[in-house]
């Protein structure tokens, strides 16, 4: 599985973070759009290894993702575009996969300097600022472009956020603005 480099600043005002990128020359891709997803467990209990299908508005995509340890080298992904969230949904139901939740974010997709940038707003917890690049060192590099120091970035995935703010993700089979 390829490694994902990435990286969240966590506690961000998204519109003051939209300005800031765009001020460092920076593009929007994609404005604010809502994303839906089910997550089901490979093996029940284990939150090191799980199935994401997802869709962002213009494509869905199912991927298995695998955390190692929390640095911007941790996580491993292999992701597929797939035609139909409803329909794979069921698919992954024929196989024994079943959805142990539901959630939605917001996602507003930028670019700078060859990294990908997304503004992520979850519900319950304060938004985000992911960056994603080629290599370890060229997300530290783009987030100290932002102004950012390594002791502020996060690779924590999206469970261990809400962690932090008290709230334990799995204990939601609804994760939803609605």
């Amino acid at each position: 599985m390829p490694a994902e480099f990435e990286a969240k600043v966590l506690d961000i005002d998204p519109a003051a973070m939209a300005d800031l990128i765009l001020s460092r020359g920076g593009s929007e891709v994609s404005a604010s759009t809502l994303q839906r997803r089910y997550v089901y467990d490979i093996v029940a209990g284990d939150e090191s290894r799980w199935i994401r299908l997802r869709d962002n508005g213009t494509k869905a995509t199912l991927a298995v993702k695998e955390i190692s340890h929390d640095g911007i080298d941790g996580t491993y992904e292999v992701e597929v575009t797939v035609d139909d969230l409803d329909a794979t949904n069921e698919l992954l139901g024929f196989l024994g996969f079943h959805p142990k939740s539901y959630q939605e974010n917001r996602r507003t997709s930028f670019t700078l300097d060859g990294a990908q940038l997304e503004i992520d707003e979850w519900p319950m917890i304060p938004p985000y600022l992911e960056i994603e690049a080629g290599s370890p060192e060229e997300v530290r590099r783009v987030a100290a472009l932002l102004g950012f120091e390594e002791s502020q970035l996060t690779s924590e995935n999206t469970t261990k956020v809400y962690k932090r703010y008290g709230i334990v993700l799995g204990e939601h089979e609804v994760v939803s603005f609605s």
